[in-house]
C-alpha cells in the first residue's frame, strides 16, 4: 500500500522539481529538487505563494495579473511550457523550464495543481556552446538553418532515445548521425551504420540480428548481427523506409524488448543500443498507405530531426566547397586548388537538387577538368555553368568576395586557424574580423581566449 512516506521518498528521488499548489496558489508540498532549484534549501517552501517564489519572472507577473496559475489555463493546459530565468535569494540565477498539471482536489489534501521544474543549466550551456559555431563533427556551416540543427543535435545527444533523421538525399544525414554519437555518452562505444537499401530482403534479417551455425545453407559458423556489434554504442539504420514489413515486425520487437534472437536460435540476447534511423522518404505517407508500421514509426520518431536541403542554406555553400575541395585535393594529390569568384557565384546561384553529394561531385568534376590551380565556371558541370552565366551579369571576377572568410585553402582548417587567419587579414582589428566571420565581438573574444589555453 502506498504511504505518504513512500510518496515523499519517490518525489525526492526525481531530478525534476515538483511543487503542489492549492487553488490559491499556495505551496502545500515540495520535493528536494524544487528546494535546490529555487535556492531555498534548508527552509520550507510550504505555505509560500507561488508568485513570491518566482518573483520577477514573466510567469509570476502573469499569475498575479490574472489571479490564477496561467500554466493551467485553456483546453491545452498540459501543453503550456514556459522557460524562465529565476533570480534566487542568494542573488544567483538559474534557467528553468516549468509546466503544470491539473490535479483533482480531495478532502484530505486540497491540491489544485502540480508545478514541475526542470533545470536548463546544461541546455543553456549547450546553446551558448553552439551559438555561432562554425563546425560540428564533419559538418560545417554558419547559416541559421545549420545552427538550429547543431543545437538540436547537441540536445538530442544528451538523451538515449531513438532519433529519426529526415531530409532529402545527399543532405548529410550520415554526418548528423555520427555527430549525435560522438557527442553522446556512447561516444566510446561502437558506431555501426547499416544501409538498409543496399541489403536484399533475404540477407537483411541475418545482417541485423545475426544467425547461428546451421541456420541456413552456407551458415558454417555463427555470426553476430549489427545490433550485437553495436552493443554499448549507436546503430544507424540508414534508409529505414526500405525495410520490408516482415522485418519491421522483428525490428519493433528488438526496440521494445531491447533484445535480439539470432536466426536459428530460440533464446534472446540482451542488447544495449541507441538507434538512429534515417530516411529521405515520407514515412507518414507510407504509414497511411500501409507500407510502414505505425507503431514502429512512433517508436523510431521519439526525437525527430530534419536535415535542411542545401538550397535552404546557401550561405554555407562557400564554406562547404572549401572543405570538400580540400578533401579532393588530398585525394588527387594536388598541391592546391581554389575557386574563382565567378565559380563561387555559380555554385551559390545553383539550387542543388542533389544537395551536398551533388556539390562534392561537381567539385570533383571541376578539379579533373581544371588545367591549373584556379577553378573557373567553364570547369564546372554544364548545368552549373549555366548558373554562372546568370551570376556573371551581377558581378565580375574583379570584385572582391563578399565574405573573405570563405577563401579555399589547401586543406580543411580548424576554427582556431580560420579565426587567426581572418584576424591577420583584418590587421588585428577584432571588430572587423568579427564582422567578416559573421559573429559578435564577444564570441570572437571567447574563441580567442579558448585558443590561448
Amino acid at each position: 500500500m502506498l504511504t505518504i512516506a513512500m510518496l515523499n521518498l519517490f518525489l525526492d528521488s526525481l531530478e525534476e522539481g515538483v511543487l503542489f499548489l492549492d487553488k490559491n496558489r499556495k505551496v502545500l508540498a515540495a520535493n528536494r529538487a524544487a528546494a535546490q532549484m529555487t535556492g531555498r534549501e534548508g527552509e520550507s517552501l510550504v505555505d509560500l505563494l507561488c508568485p513570491a517564489i518566482f518573483q520577477g519572472t514573466k510567469c509570476a507577473q502573469s499569475c498575479q495579473l490574472r489571479g490564477k496559475c496561467t500554466l493551467t489555463q485553456g483546453s491545452r493546459a498540459n501543453d503550456i511550457i514556459q522557460d524562465i530565468v529565476l533570480q534566487r535569494p542568494d542573488n544567483t540565477s538559474i534557467p528553468l523550464r516549468m509546466w503544470a498539471r491539473l490535479l483533482p482536489a480531495t478532502d484530505n489534501l486540497p491540491v489544485a495543481c502540480a508545478i514541475i521544474l526542470r533545470d536548463r543549466s546544461r541546455e543553456a550551456e549547450l546553446e551558448q556552446d553552439v551559438a555561432e559555431r562554425l563546425q560540428l563533427g564533419s559538418m560545417v556551416g554558419h547559416s541559421p538553418a545549420i545552427q538550429k540543427l547543431y543545437s538540436q543535435i547537441l540536445r538530442a545527444a544528451q538523451s538515449d532515445a531513438s532519433v529519426l533523421l529526415t531530409g532529402e538525399s545527399g543532405t548529410g544525414k550520415e554526418l548528423v548521425a555520427k555527430a549525435l554519437h560522438d557527442n553522446s555518452e556512447r561516444a566510446k562505444g561502437p558506431y555501426v551504420p547499416v544501409h538498409c537499401a543496399a541489403l536484399p530482403e533475404n540477407l537483411l534479417e541475418s545482417e541485423l540480428f545475426g544467425y547461428s551455425k546451421g541456420a541456413f545453407t552456407g551458415a558454417n559458423v555463427a555470426r553476430i548481427g549489427r545490433f550485437e556489434a553495436a552493443d554499448g554504442g549507436t546503430l544507424l539504420l540508414d534508409e529505414i523506409g526500405e525495410i520490408p514489413l516482415a522485418t519491421q515486425v522483428k525490428l519493433l520487437r528488438v526496440l521494445q524488448e531491447r533484445e535480439v534472437v539470432r536466426l536459428g536460435e530460440n533464446h534472446a540476447r540482451p542488447v544495449n543500443v541507441r538507434v538512429i534511423a534515417a530516411t529521405h522518404r515520407d514515412l507518414t505517407g507510407m504509414v497511411e498507405r500501409g507500407e510502414f508500421r505505425e507503431d514502429l514509426y512512433y517508436r523510431l520518431r521519439v526525437l525527430p530531426l530534419h536535415v535542411p536541403p542545401l538550397r535552404e542554406r546557401k550561405e554555407d555553400i562557400a564554406m562547404l566547397a572549401n572543405k570538400l575541395l580540400g578533401d579532393l585535393t588530398k585525394r588527387y594529390k594536388r598541391d592546391t586548388a581554389r575557386l574563382s569568384h565567378s565559380a563561387l557565384l555559380a555554385l551559390e546561384a545553383y539550387d542543388w537538387p542533389g544537395n551536398i553529394r551533388q556539390l562534392f561531385n561537381a567539385l570533383e568534376y571541376a578539379l579533373v577538368h581544371a588545367d591549373g590551380p584556379e577553378i573557373l565556371p567553364a570547369h564546372l558541370p554544364p548545368e552549373i555553368e549555366g548558373s554562372a552565366r546568370a551570376a556573371a551579369a551581377a558581378a565580375t571576377d574583379a570584385g572582391p568576395l563578399v565574405r573573405p572568410y570563405y577563401r579555399p585553402v589547401r586543406q580543411t582548417q580548424s576554427e582556431a586557424e580560420v579565426i587567426s587567419r581572418i584576424l591577420a587579414e583584418a590587421g588585428g582589428n577584432k571588430a572587423e574580423a568579427a564582422r567578416r566571420l559573421g559573429m559578435s565581438r564577444t564570441t570572437l573574444w571567447k574563441r580567442l581566449k579558448q585558443a590561448e589555453r
